[in-house]
């Protein structure tokens, strides 16, 4: 292979990485401990996010939800401990001085105002409530923290800030209705969900078609380059029989192929136009209703479709090529999930793969399924890049197998599919050790696929085959026969 084939291959798979690599993360994380908040004696909770469900009259009404403080005592987690407790209006509203009414263990809602939360919470506790919600003065919400000067803080009942549209219902509810109260808890994601078994098989089951369509489509054009080389030796005119019959049986048979290809070529293109006619119907569905709860099914089947096509299209020549790339996407899987977020306060990776951070419709870069079992919804996602990426190594393993005609068990593909395999699992599993946060999956994919294949090619002694020749050269049919007539 020349270097210009090298930088081609080079070049394709970096705009590949640099545009589908979001890395692999769960949506909305419910326990997240800032290190720039201060933490001190009575001012330490993680934040977490805190469900308050509403009852009207005594029917279940709306859900909202907020964020705890990191003062106060904590939320109960289940819901069948949380008790339904009267809401009502703090006056004054923003509760930075007494409340002019007694409360009977309510929940008061009070406004942000200019005084410090952890004020609101002390005079909302002396006038009797249970929990206090804060009505943040815009539509995110708020990290709710103790000023460095508070030395002695000691609160003893929950504080939620909630954005300024659930204020905005939950006042109108207080004035139209007579009894409004509330539950506030804040459930625990299940450890696993069923959704990662099914992102795990979804992945490991794309890589595993990829591998084979793209070492099928591999051996056809190699057993096609034969034939057709194999056809041309088989047409150099020979000395001892040449005549006019031979010209006239290859012009008839041509004729004939002609003929027949030629009847059945409306068929073809009936199931050209089917085809063309059923992507256009699929990709113009999905787009109207993307924002539909079952459009992740649309987007799925797009995003395999896309991986599966970008693995037969690009192919690694040889492991030293796979190496520099899986290397250079390891680095780069690190820098965009870990580093950003020092640099920007959030995860440039995960925003890019979500597509949700910009006022207009963004292009999720993903395959994700819905948390069936997590009370707090979301979905499970990975970044195509975790797929294309170690899938470009992956289906080389079985194109390398199939030139070398080697067996399964002799083989490197099934290695590679378990290494990567494995590695995927091993990222779910830090994922729920680390409470959710996103995590960059070529991290531990890259040291699971690439070392195994490097090891076990040390091990067999085909490492130097592998890192600069690759596939095995087949020797031509002209050559073949040239060499039998050779010996003959």
């Amino acid at each position: 292979m020349d270097f210009r084939k090298l930088c081609s291959i080079i070049t394709i798979t970096g705009v590949i990485s640099l545009v589908c690599h979001p890395s692999s993360v769960t949506a909305g994380d419910i326990v997240n401990d800032d290190n720039l908040a201060p933490k001190k004696p009575g001012c330490e909770n993680d934040f977490v996010l805190v469900k308050v469900q509403t009852w009207v009259g005594g029917e279940e009404d709306a859900e909202f939800v907020g964020v705890g403080a990191r003062f106060g005592t904590t939320i109960v987690s289940k819901e069948k401990n949380a008790n339904q407790i009267r809401l009502t209006l703090s006056d004054p509203p923003d509760c930075c001085s007494a409340p002019k009414h007694k409360l009977d263990r309510d929940v008061i809602m009070v406004h942000r105002g200019h005084c410090k939360f952890t004020t609101k919470a002390n005079n909302a506790e002396a006038a009797g409530a249970s929990a206090v919600l804060i009505i943040n003065n815009q539509k995110e919400l708020y990290k709710m923290v103790c000023e460095p000067d508070e030395t002695d803080v000691d609160i003893h009942i929950p504080a939620i800030i909630l954005p300024q549209d659930a204020g905005a219902s939950l006042e109108k509810m207080l004035l139209t209705n007579i009894s409004v109260s509330v539950q506030l808890y804040s459930p625990k994601r299940p450890l696993v969900d069923v959704a990662e078994v099914f992102l795990w098989l979804m992945a490991v089951g794309t890589i595993l078609c990829a591998s084979y369509w793209s070492a099928w489509t591999a051996r056809e054009a190699a057993a096609e380059q034969d034939k057709l080389l194999k056809d041309a030796v088989d047409e150099v005119p020979n000395d001892k029989a040449v005549g006019v019959s031979s010209v006239l049986d290859i012009n008839t048979a041509s004729a004939v192929l002609w003929c027949g290809g030629l009847a059945n070529l409306p068929g073809c293109l009936i199931v050209k136009v089917v085809q063309a006619c059923w992507r256009i119907i699929h990709k113009i569905g999905w787009a109207m209703h993307r924002n539909l709860s079952f459009a992740w099914i649309g987007q799925d089947i797009l995003g395999i479709a896309l991986i599966i096509t970008v693995l037969q299209i690009v192919q690694v020549p040889n492991l030293k090529v796979g190496t520099v790339l899986l290397s250079c996407a390891f680095l780069y899987d690190i820098f965009w999930v870990f580093v950003s977020k020092k640099l920007f306060h959030e995860s440039v990776m995960i925003v890019v793969a979500r597509g949700d951070r910009s006022g207009e419709d963004g292009i999720p870069m993903l395959l994700k399924i819905p948390r069936l079992f997590d009370p707090w919804g979301g979905y499970s996602i990975i970044g195509f890049g975790d797929i294309l990426l170690p899938g470009l190594l992956i289906a080389f393993s079985l194109r390398y197998d199939w030139s070398a005609n080697k067996s399964l068990r002799a083989g490197y593909f099934p290695w590679a599919m378990l290494a990567y395999g494995l590695g995927l699992l091993i990222t779910y599993v830090a994922l729920n050790l680390m409470d959710g946060h996103g995590q960059p999956a070529l991290l531990y994919i890259v040291p699971f696929t690439l070392g195994t294949f490097l090891a076990l090619g040390k091990k067999r002694g085909d490492l130097r085959v592998l890192w600069t020749q690759g596939e095995l050269q087949r020797p031509c049919p002209h050559v073949l026969l040239q060499r039998g007539q050779e010996l003959d």
